[in-house]
């Protein structure tokens, strides 16, 4: 593959992959496998999501976040280490900071519906606000269609390493996905926050894939290796869907996860709200994370020890600030 630098990610529809066209699915696949290992970030159309949903959700999502702090704050377990619920301002940091981001965010996450999948009983039950009536339904209705987009971005990412196409089906079903409406919230005095704090410090994200409704402002920017920052946007139908060091793991660094953050705006403008909700696709816990043997040759020797999904996600949530050793 030509080492590229790109300017802007690549935009990619996902009904191509849908179409039952050979020659259209084909062409997604390579597409895609292409921008993962060249920068790690799409801009993806025809994901499933409609406006309707989508305005539903962020007025639900700016409804919640709108309540005073005492109010959201009962609805924060800090014994589940941020995995349902409220986590409250300045909590989570990135790894490697003690400094905490500027914002604050809800957690949502699976709920199995198979009684027979011993699964379940590893989850939380998910946590309503009872202030905001249809935030289950409209975040459990955004929850299953990222999901279902995200299960084929994993079958094109399975056909493009060579895999069967069905390769991470068993391994994501009722897997420990989240999603995460976030707040960015004002900051009416700059001065008052310390120096170094950003709405999101540069970071990876854990999982396999994220996907990523549009944002309400601009600042998310990406890494790219040359070690420039470059802006992501998407248009109003489209999402952003990157690849976690999950994947970047099990394909030995073949498929990249690339650093990211979203910067403060101006500082005039620090006294606005910033919304976005991603989508984070984990899988289950038992899956190993050991790199694919057809990612491991000579040229590209295997880089990091076997771990289980699980064992991951549970060092990355101490090293995030959100679990205590």
């Amino acid at each position: 593959m030509e080492e590229k630098l790109l300017e802007e990610i690549p935009s990619l529809d996902l009904a191509d992959f849908r179409s039952g066209d050979p020659e259209r699915k084909a062409r997604f696949v390579q597409q895609l496998g292409e921008a993962y290992q060249n920068i790690g970030f799409i801009a993806l159309k025809n994901h499933g999501l409609n406006a309707e949903q989508t305005t539903k959700l962020y007025s639900d999502v700016q409804s919640f976040f709108s309540l005073p702090d005492d109010v959201k704050q009962q609805y924060e377990k800090p014994e589940l280490a941020g995995q349902r619920g409220y986590v409250s301002k300045g909590k989570e940091h990135a790894k490697g900071r003690n400094t905490g981001d500027l914002k604050e965010f809800y957690h949502v996450g699976q709920e199995v519906d198979d009684p027979n999948d011993p699964i379940g009983a590893e989850y939380p039950d998910n946590i309503w606000p009872k202030e905001v009536s249809s935030f289950a339904d409209t975040s459990l209705n955004t929850y299953r269609t990222l999901e279902a987009a995200g299960k084929d971005v994993l079958r094109a990412i399975a056909l493009y390493l060579k895999l069967p196409e069905n390769y991470f089906d068993d391994k994501v079903r009722n897997g420990n996905s989240i999603l995460r409406p976030i707040h960015y919230y004002p900051i009416e005095n700059p001065d008052s926050v310390p120096s170094d704090a950003v709405r999101a410090a540069e970071h990876g994200d854990i999982n396999l894939i994220t996907l990523l409704m549009g944002a309400s402002a601009d600042g998310l920017q990406v890494l790219r290796r040359d070690g420039k920052w470059i802006p992501i946007t998407a248009l109003p139908d489209q999402i952003v869907v990157n690849v976690g060091d999950m994947l970047q793991r099990l394909t030995n660094g073949v498929l990249k996860s690339t650093i990211h953050r979203v910067v403060n705006p101006p500082r005039e403008k620090m006294n606005s709200s910033r919304y976005s909700i991603p989508f984070f696709m984990h899988p289950r816990s038992e899956m190993s994370l050991a790199a694919l043997e057809s990612c491991v040759t000579s040229e590209n020797p295997k880089k990091e020890a076997d771990i289980t999904a699980g064992e991951f996600l549970n060092e990355r949530l101490i090293e995030l600030g959100l679990k205590k050793k």
